[in-house]
Formats: C-alpha cells, structure tokens, sequence
C-alpha cells in the first residue's frame, strides 16, 4: 500500500477516532505514559510528533513544556489535533516526504516521538532518513508500533464477529507490508532504522493491558464503539447494514457484546497488546 492509499484510507478512517478519542486517550495511557517517559520529555524540548493523530502526544508534551510540532496524514487528525492543542504547529502531509525544514521552520527538534503512526510508510528507509534530517545532533527517537497480529486481541476481540460477516472476510495483513503490525520483526525494525542513519537503536518488549473498563463499567459498550470505529467495523456498517433489517444489524451487534462478556477479566473487557517500545539517537 503506498503513502498515497494511506492517506485516502486516514482520511476515512478519522472519524471514528475523532469521535472516541476519550476512549483511546484513556485506554492507550500506559503507552502514552511510556513514550513521554522514554523520552524524558521536559520544558525547553522542540518536539515533532509523527502521525500525531488526535493530538494526543503533543498536549502531553506541551504540558511538560515542550515547543511541538505535529503532523498527520489525514485532514480529520490534523484539524482535531490543531483544535486539541492550539499552541502545537499542526501539519497536514506525509512525513517520509514533506520538507519538514520548509514547513515546520525553526531549531532542529530534540525530540521525534509516535505512537502508534510510524507503521505506515511505504518505504520506511526513506521516511526515518526524512526525519533523522530534522532532529538535532544527540535527539532523541522514541516510538510504540505494535508486534504480531495474532500476539494482539486488540486487532480480533469482537471485531471477529463482524469480520466472519463479510464477503470477502478480511484477511490478517502480510507480514512487513505498511500497517498496524508492520513493524512485527523486530531486527527488521531494527535494521531499518540503522539503515536510516539513527544510532544507539533499542527495541524492547513492552507488554501492557487495555482497559475499557477504565470508567467503572464493564466496557462492552466501549469496545463496541471502537469496533464500529476501525476499519473492519466501518466496513461492516457500510456493507451489512443497507442490508439487514433493524431487527437484524441491532441482533449482529449483541452478538458482538456476547462475544466481549465472553471474555471478560475481573467483570472488565481488558485486552493485553504486545507492543515494541523503540529508541534510537541521531549521532553528535
């Protein structure tokens, strides 16, 4: 998929994350904290924020004292992202390519952070090489991508029902190929970030729970949310519900709800993602 097909993919894609960014806020906060504290984010810091989403990341960093800068693929996170935290430079465009120099003027940044918005460079190389460019000598790179497909229910729990729906049923990606888990191998990660000029490169496993049960209740009803917000789910809707009768799509999404108490932790559904943890330095 090229950074092209990314793009028209995001810009359909937002929405839902525009819409549950409470939701993801609260469940990916170990992941949030995890970066801010690998890259002991601090006042004074210049910070680039890549596939910033809905802002997540840089109202973090901005409230530790950090200049940021953001930019995102899809018009839909650029303008919550912008909306989020106005005191943050928000850019719309691909991070492999855009002159980073030209759009986002000022010192080299100290910091280039990611969650989960690194996975989906057509070619990874050149992108990390883009971004190494813009970063101070000694800076920092501190990002979280996710391991295997089948290591994560994130990618499955619930969805799966909606997905044995659908004609053609969705297939797990290939492996290496840009998305979620693309960055699955890690001496793959590794060599690549090599191979883009950073150095001091250490990825690391970290293992942490999601849990939608975050407001005291036994987040069915906020899993099923994020399910309908991600790509199988929206395709569901687009597909199945023109044609199912009420009755029918409101009986396909209780048997989602089934399939989420079904595996309930502690009265909560609670999800353990396997991620990797990734630092390198650009070279003094």
């Amino acid at each position: 998929m090229t950074n092209v097909d990314m793009g028209r993919h995001w810009a359909g894609s937002a929405s839902g994350w525009v819409e549950n960014e409470a939701i993801f806020d609260a469940i990916f906060a170990p992941v949030t904290r995890a970066i801010l504290d690998a890259a002991d984010m601090s006042e004074g810091l210049r910070v680039l924020d890549v596939g910033c989403g809905t802002g997540t990341l840089l109202a973090a960093a901005g409230a530790a004292g950090a200049a940021c800068v953001g930019v995102d693929i899809s018009p839909g996170m650029v303008a919550a992202a912008a909306a989020r935290v106005p005191a943050a430079t928000v850019l719309l465009g691909d991070a492999q390519v855009m002159d980073l120099v030209v759009e986002a003027p000022g010192p080299p940044f100290d910091r280039v952070v990611s969650r989960f918005g690194v996975m989906f460079f057509a070619d990874p190389v050149a992108a990390f090489t883009n971004l190494r460019r813009v970063a101070a000598d000694g800076a920092r790179l501190v990002f979280a991508c996710w391991r295997a497909f089948d290591e994560n229910q994130m990618f499955t729990l619930g969805t799966s029902v909606l997905a044995e729906r659908l004609e053609p049923r969705p297939k797990p990606p290939e492996p290496n190929e840009p998305g979620p888990t693309a960055f699955a191998d890690r001496d793959r990660l590794a060599g690549l970030l090599l191979d883009a000029g950073w150095a001091s490169v250490d990825i690391m496993p970290f293992d942490v729970t999601l849990d939608y049960g975050f407001d005291g209740a036994d987040g069915v009803e906020t899993r099923l949310a994020t399910v309908l917000s991600v790509t199988t789910g929206r395709t569901a809707y687009e597909t199945l519900r023109p044609t199912l009768t009420h009755e029918a799509w409101a009986q396909l999404l209780d048997d989602v709800r089934a399939e989420l108490r079904r595996h309930l932790v502690d009265g909560a559904v609670k999800v353990p993602a396997a991620l990797w943890l990734a630092t390198a330095s650009k070279r003094s």
